[in-house]
């Protein structure tokens, strides 16, 4: 499971619910991420932080991707930097250069776990999108981005979307 900071949210911030939000103290929501998280430099995962959980969440789910690529080198035009899933509701988010979580999907390397930011052409966003799910997924077989997002159907109760920005470096 994901390295949880501080390990908890107060149990009446959990009951009163609120409107689930996903932020890091690295970076401003549309702002630029630094260097540290991409392939330029340290190239680990940013810090999260995670609040408004719902009362009814049973697990939080995360995926980060860029839109923004090329047609011509993924015909989807979407890459997939990291899937995480089976979060407790009670975290608080993940801790920079978190390698422990034991829940992760293949990055669009093919590889489990972080795909530090690192584009090929030009400035691109990145959305770090975290759901609310009403159940553990750890029944569900689960490697990439569509099976968990088929595996979450039916099963949020919430949604938050952090977007943040990272250019190739000349």
């Amino acid at each position: 499971m994901a390295a949880l900071l501080a390990t908890a949210l107060p149990s009446a911030a959990q009951t009163a619910g609120g409107t689930l939000k996903i932020s890091s103290p690295a970076f401003q929501s549309g702002g630029m991420i630094p260097a540290k998280y991409s392939c330029d430099a340290d190239k680990v995962n940013p810090p999260l932080v995670f609040s408004g959980v719902p009362a009814s969440a049973k697990s939080l789910a995360l995926i980060i991707d860029d839109p923004d690529v090329p047609k011509t080198m993924i015909p989807t035009g979407e890459f997939v930097h990291w899937i995480v899933w089976d979060i407790a509701p009670t975290s608080k988010g993940i801790a920079e250069a978190d390698k422990s979580a034991s829940t992760m999907g293949l990055n669009g390397t093919g590889k489990p776990g972080y795909y530090p930011m690192c584009p090929p052409d030009r400035e691109h966003r990145y959305y770090f999108k975290l759901y609310a799910l009403d159940k553990m997924l750890n029944d569900a077989k689960i490697t990439n981005k569509q099976e968990l997002l088929a595996a979450m159907k039916g099963h949020i109760v919430a949604q938050a979307e952090l977007m943040a920005r990272y250019p190739k470096k000349k």
